[in-house]
């Protein structure tokens, strides 16, 4: 699929970051409600114990999400799911969820809670039909995690974004003591006609045989 994704987008000329503006407007919403998100996100952290690790709903994640200290989580709290809308999550984040179905495109959108001293080992996204944005909600002041996406870096700030091709190889480094959240949103990526409707043909099998998996995990 992606070498028939990278006749448009460059192959290893593609680009690592994007413009949010251009590339997907709506997106702002999100940033202009970033502390509204925040505030249901930390209304769930006391609950942090009963929040699935990544894991536990995706064994294939088991290989950057088990490993390291046993006693440091990456937990997942899904509020998307590639068309899939887990009710009882959305119940407890309801703006957040009115919010993110105002965006177009939306392929997965998920709370992704780091403890602290967890790190992401390297690895890179296995689909080139999405992008994925990332909104700071919880990032210690003191030596913050950062992330490196092929050769550029970025470290989070608090109700800051970007937006970055998640097939490029990339690993979160943390040595912080308290937990970073962030909201991780995948959109379809802007493609021409040929490529996107191939996109939402890969995108409805996936449902079927991933977002229905999921679902049932949390339910």
């Amino acid at each position: 699929m992606n070498s028939v994704f990278d006749l448009h987008t460059g192959g290893n000329r593609r680009p690592v970051f994007f413009d949010k503006a251009v590339t997907c407007p709506p997106l702002a919403e999100l940033d202009c409600h970033a502390q509204v998100i925040r505030e249901e996100l930390l209304a769930l952290l006391p609950d942090k114990s009963q929040i699935p690790r990544y894991h536990d709903l995706d064994q294939m994640q088991k290989r950057i999400s088990a490993v390291g200290d046993p006693e440091k989580s990456w937990k997942i709290f899904y509020l998307y799911i590639m068309g899939e809308k887990p009710a009882e999550n959305r119940a407890k984040c309801p703006e957040t969820s009115r919010l993110l179905d105002q965006v177009p495109g939306l392929f997965q959108a998920f709370f992704s809670i780091l403890d602290g001293g967890k790190a992401i080992p390297a690895h890179r996204g296995p689909y080139r039909g999405y992008l994925r944005y990332h909104l700071g909600l919880v990032v210690p002041e003191t030596n913050p995690p950062s992330i490196r996406i092929k050769d550029e870096h970025y470290t989070w700030k608090v109700g800051e974004s970007i937006l970055f091709d998640d097939s490029w190889n990339h690993e979160v480094y943390n040595e912080c003591a308290g937990d970073r959240v962030v909201l991780i949103v995948d959109i379809r990526r802007p493609m021409p006609l040929p490529f996107a409707l191939f996109n939402r043909f890969v995108e409805s099998v996936m449902r079927l045989v991933y977002g229905k998996q999921i679902l049932k995990k949390l339910t």
